[in-house]
């Protein structure tokens, strides 16, 4: 049996996963991401999953700020819980500029990302999680890989920025597979490709 290809990132009610201001405008995502419903959600992608798979600025960002919560006793548990996840599992990095991994159990690679993730699901075992990183998912939904898509959807609209889904991919069928919204409107939602 093949591994599950999984995504996870949080997009404004445009579509968007960052704002008018670049990588660091996530101003309409930011407040959504310790509520309740997020934290149940945080849980729910990783809970299966062996690999986490990220884009270099993923990478280095969550490696200045994950090992901190996994070590800090006073972190809600969800966090801390996820926080150890992802620094104990295996994680696939890719970049062109990395010449060394930045965290343990890491591997670099300058591989196209369908190419590369299509070989680790005939490998191992457990889900693969594209862990926030939009720059690995597109090419992974262009390539038609990815079987699980968690969405958290932020009822903001950023007006501008980089959008998740763009023109030209090939056409599919996605069926809602959870559900869950929150008291600020956020919605969870996990959608499982048909095939």
């Amino acid at each position: 049996m093949t591994r599950r290809v999984t995504a996870n990132l949080s997009l404004t009610l445009d579509g968007r996963y960052q704002g008018p201001g670049g990588p660091a405008d996530m101003k309409s995502i930011v407040s959504y991401a310790t509520t309740e419903v997020a934290r149940r959600h945080l849980t729910r992608i990783w809970e299966k999953a062996t690999t986490a798979v990220l884009g270099r600025l993923n990478a280095e960002g969550f490696l200045g700020f994950w090992p901190t919560v996994a070590a800090d006793e006073s972190a809600d548990p969800r966090d801390r819980n996820y926080a150890k996840w992802l620094t104990e599992a295996e994680k696939v990095v890719f970049s062109r500029t990395l010449t060394e991994a930045p965290w343990k159990h890491t591997r670099v690679v300058n591989a196209p990302p369908a190419e590369v993730v299509t070989k680790l699901k005939s490998t191992g075992s457990g889900d693969i999680l594209i862990n926030s990183s939009a720059s690995i998912i597109k090419p992974l939904l262009a390539a038609d890989v990815l079987d699980r898509l968690y969405l958290m959807i932020c009822p903001e609209i950023a007006g501008g920025g980089e959008r998740l889904f763009e023109d030209g991919l090939p056409a599919s069928r996605w069926s809602l597979t959870h559900q869950e919204a929150g008291d600020l409107g956020e919605l969870a939602l996990v959608y499982d490709r048909q095939r």
